[in-house]
């Protein structure tokens, strides 16, 4: 169901504005895709009115990691529905994984996807470079004010994307105008493990084991090496989904974020959940890498409260009911989430673990600032009004009928969280608003400041 929203200006009245790690009252005027005015009082008698009513707006989400399954795994997700859903939960901007079916490893697999979120998206796009062991030349031809990143998986993936040849990757850490996004784990570790496992249970592998056969150290030796490289070449590198304490010791806090070369994410699961849930969700909590002990989930915390860890992320990655029905070894890993970070996040501030400000600052600004994107990201006079108002004391149960997904699952089904998304501008586009959804406009193609 949609509801059609044209008007040139809008003025927002009475909202409380989180931004750059301030809370001000304050009234925002847009005009077309931008904010034009921020201040008390502000009155356009040619302006719609919307009534922020004391709740909180913040900068809409950039969600830096994504699998919205298009082209090849359509019956899992497509770019329509999962933009959809991302905007419904305060996302306005994503950057979206190259493990699709074909794999993103040319440039022109690659703006064929891009052609397909001009058409579907209702939020801005990006698209991640893929890598293999043999493609290491196109990937380097990117334009990297055109595209957001060289995405490296040194663990297991689909198709033929795993890179484990130090000479290629060492030729891309050095070579790359962008950033290099990496999937870290050490792939010999994790088949040591799996066969010690498949020797003691064949194919009733419990799905506890998942953190013991993708384990602590996976991670650990996979990243030092990336690092390590980086640090040769001097290379922009980013590292996706930390999922383990011993990793977040490796990560520098004593340097602005816009100077660092080494950069983390951290993704919801790995903040909400921990190995002690296995009993209750089993194969829907099994993502790569995996969800660990609680001891995990607690250091990744206080190193994003210090900024070792810069950026929050959900890597969205749904799977249909009947794939995750299968036993151990046939079960996909990953996990729907992309609607929901920002009703983890606020729980986790109800819970007195983090504020508002730095929810703000991990979601919006530091991925603008780590991917130098253009004019997004912060409540600014001129900036895109990507826009998510927010009630966070509303409370929010998530069930079948208010699920996005294409997947029509969640592992949150069935719990209550505290605070919602009630709206959602997308580059001056009222996208949502109370379960609604205008689709009359589309989302624009991320630009980079290089």
């Amino acid at each position: 169901m949609n509801f059609i929203n044209k008007d040139k200006k809008q003025l927002i009245k009475n909202a409380r504005i989180i931004n750059q790690s301030k809370i001000i009252s304050s009234d925002l005027l847009i005009e077309g895709e931008r904010i034009v005015k921020i201040d008390n009082d502000i009155t356009d008698d040619q302006a719609k009115l919307i009534d922020a009513k004391g709740h909180y707006l913040i900068p809409g989400i950039i969600d830096d990691q994504v699998h919205f399954r298009e082209p090849g795994l359509t019956h899992k997700a497509n770019i329509y529905t999962e933009s959809r859903a991302a905007v419904a939960g305060g996302v306005t901007s994503f950057m979206e994984m190259p493990n699709t079916k074909p794999p993103a490893l040319t440039i022109e697999e690659l703006e064929k996807k891009y052609s397909i979120a001009k058409v579907n998206s209702l939020g801005n796009y990006s698209f991640f470079m893929g890598t293999s062991n043999q493609n290491a030349d196109e990937a380097l031809k990117i334009n990297p004010k055109e595209i957001c990143g060289i995405k490296i998986f040194m663990g297991s993936s689909t198709g033929n994307m795993l890179v484990d040849d130090t000479e290629t990757l060492e030729k891309i850490f050095c070579n790359s105008p962008t950033i290099t996004a990496i999937h870290s784990e050490d792939e010999q570790i994790i088949n040591d493990n799996l066969r010690i496992y498949k020797e003691k249970y064949g194919e009733e592998i419990p799905f506890d084991a998942h953190p013991l056969i993708r384990n602590v150290e996976a991670c650990y030796k996979s990243t030092v090496k990336a690092i390590e490289i980086a640090n040769r070449c001097n290379a922009r590198l980013h590292i996706l989904h930390i999922s383990t304490g011993k990793e977040t010791d490796l990560f520098n806090n004593t340097i602005p974020l816009l100077e660092k070369n080494i950069t983390a994410e951290v993704c919801v699961h790995h903040l909400w959940y921990d190995s002690s849930d296995y009993e209750k969700y089993g194969s829907l909590i099994k993502c790569n890498p995996a969800i660990k002990e609680a001891s995990n989930k607690n250091k990744i915390l206080e190193a994003l409260l210090d900024d070792r860890i810069d950026v929050i992320a959900s890597d969205h990655a749904p799977h249909t009911w009947q794939e995750k029905q299968n036993k151990y070894l046939s079960a996909p890993s990953g996990i729907p989430l992309v609607s929901h970070t920002l009703n983890v996040m606020l729980e986790l501030y109800h819970e007195g673990k983090i504020s508002l400000e730095k929810i703000v600052e991990k979601m919006s600004h530091s991925v603008s600032d780590l991917f130098r994107i253009e004019d997004r990201g912060y409540i600014k006079e001129g900036y895109f009004a990507d826009l998510a108002l927010l009630d966070i004391n509303e409370k929010y149960e998530v069930n079948k009928f208010n699920i996005n997904y294409k997947c029509a699952w969640s592992p949150f089904e069935g719990e209550t969280f505290k605070g919602k998304v009630t709206d959602t501008w997308v580059s001056g586009h009222h996208a949502y608003s109370n379960g609604l959804f205008d689709e009359s406009q589309k989302g624009h193609r991320l630009k980079f400041k290089y």
